[in-house]
């Protein structure tokens, strides 16, 4: 294989956001990998991971007749990049709804990241406001998916 292609590869994959590119030609191949500082490799993926709780102590936009004073709003974030589902599998309930209670440790949704399915806890009782996210939508980190209002 031509060393200017490989050059040109290296510099496309420096360009993207990829980690490894290989290229096959006839019977030459090359893979080219490059290692991310911040990545972390590991065998085991964690099945729970914590989420962002930003508390908003503005009164949430929809009222309850509730004693208001003594609850807010809590958003739920997405804690990385992935694919948001509200359910465990495809013919299976909902995690949540709107208007239903949820208890603190309660899994809310899952967030798929690399084949992973990442299950997302609420931090706090409450009920569920909003859903932000439409099931299968991909989701940046950081994003609000889930609004609660605390009990």
């Amino acid at each position: 294989m031509d060393l200017r292609k490989i050059k040109k590869l290296i510099e496309m994959l420096q360009e993207s956001d990829l980690n490894e590119i290989e290229v096959k030609e006839g019977e030459e191949s090359v893979r080219i990998n490059r290692k991310k500082d911040n990545v972390v490799h590991t065998s085991i993926a964690p099945t729970t991971l914590p989420t962002d709780v930003v508390h908003n102590k503005a009164q949430p936009s929809i009222g309850t007749g509730a004693d208001e004073d003594s609850s807010y709003l809590t958003k739920i974030s997405s804690p990385m990049v992935g694919t948001f589902y509200r359910k465990p599998s495809p013919d299976a309930e909902p995690f949540i709804e709107v208007g239903q209670i949820v208890k603190k440790g309660d899994t809310v949704c899952i967030i798929e990241a690399m084949k992973m399915m990442n299950q997302v806890k609420s931090q706090v009782d409450g009920k569920i406001i909003s859903i932000n996210v439409g099931d299968g939508e991909p989701v940046e980190f950081d994003q609000e998916l889930i609004s609660i209002e605390e009990s």
